[in-house]
């Protein structure tokens, strides 16, 4: 479990109206699954009134060729014993099986098709948004959902690396910004929050594991700690 510390300065989300249910889905590496990405999932249940998180584990991340990456099978384990206790929470096998299809276009696209009346909120953090461009077809990628984008302390974000017309479609949920107009401006809106404030990386992590520094099992839930160690994960 990962308890999240009431901030009566979180500034929810606008509605707007719906059809179905509000969908968050988290696409990563979650090399391995760490209480950041947990609190994000319920951090965001709150502020976005979200029904339903589904993390979507990569087969292998499109930007991250030159790395070899933990087993798919291995990081999907691992997300599933993670949220195992989580009744709203998911884990999606949609692009382990289907390793052909890694970019985020067409995991959009499928999920538009295999989902149509839930409002989707695609989440990314504050380093893919700054990248965002190097997406394939990422102005498609930005007009298939909503996205939210988590900023984490210490990063500079901007918006200047993207056109005018997406910029018109961002609303600045940080407690240090205050917005011209809260509400809704259009569907497929891009959310930035600072309402998740952990720097937990899974590249810390790993690294922590192979300097045989017991610190890493407070990053991750018990059952993943055990599961690396019994299977012997990034040795």
């Amino acid at each position: 479990m990962v308890d999240i510390p009431e901030n009566p300065q979180r500034r929810k989300a606008p509605m707007i109206a719906l059809t179905g249910h509000r969908v968050g889905f988290y696409g990563g590496s979650f090399d391995p699954v760490h209480r950041g990405h947990l609190a994000i999932a319920k951090t965001l249940f709150e502020q976005f009134e979200i029904d339903e998180f589904v993390f979507i584990p990569a087969f292998h991340a499109p930007h991250k060729f030159r790395l070899k990456p933990t087993s798919a099978y291995d990081r999907y384990a691992m997300l599933c014993l993670a949220t195992q206790g989580e009744s709203k929470m998911a884990v999606s096998r949609m692009e382990i099986e289907a390793p052909e299809r890694p970019f985020s276009v067409e995991t959009l696209t499928r999920l538009n098709i295999e989902r149509p009346d839930d409002e989707k909120f695609f989440v990314m953090g504050a380093d893919s948004w700054m990248d965002i461009t190097t997406w394939r077809e990422w102005e498609t990628v930005l007009t298939l959902s909503n996205h939210i984008v988590i900023t984490r302390p210490g990063f500079e974000i901007g918006f200047e690396h993207v056109t005018e017309d997406i910029r018109k479609r961002i609303a600045d949920l940080r407690t240090s910004v205050m917005p011209k107009d809260p509400r809704p401006k259009t569907q497929n809106q891009i959310f930035i929050t600072d309402s998740v404030n952990l720097d937990i990386s899974a590249t810390r992590i790993r690294q922590m594991i192979r300097e045989n520094d017991p610190a890493w099992r407070s990053d991750v839930s018990r059952e993943v700690a055990n599961y690396v160690e019994k299977y012997q994960i990034y040795r």
